[in-house]
């Protein structure tokens, strides 16, 4: 029986790899997205920093001094419950 080759998922080194044999590129590598060190994608980073920035003081400035302290007490409270079960 003859053996079958492996099946490609990713469409995009499939098509990748039809335009290279196209164009017979046979010594090129594949072009890859730069990565930072975290291996995250910088452009994510970017668009979620920005949404961070505008959306913290939006929410702070919103709020009431009321809701600003049952929020930091609620807080003081979750950081003292995780000491004492560490201690």
């Amino acid at each position: 029986m003859p053996k079958r080759k492996k099946k490609e998922h990713d469409f995009a080194v499939t098509a990748f790899r039809v335009v290279k044999e196209a164009t017979a590129e046979k010594n090129e590598s594949p072009v890859t997205p730069p990565e930072s060190p975290t291996g995250k994608n910088p452009h994510a980073v970017a668009l979620g920093r920005a949404g961070g920035k505008k959306g913290g003081p939006a929410r702070a400035a919103r709020l009431t001094s009321e809701q600003r302290r049952a929020i930091a007490v609620k807080a003081a409270a979750a950081r003292w419950s995780k000491q004492k079960k560490t201690s």
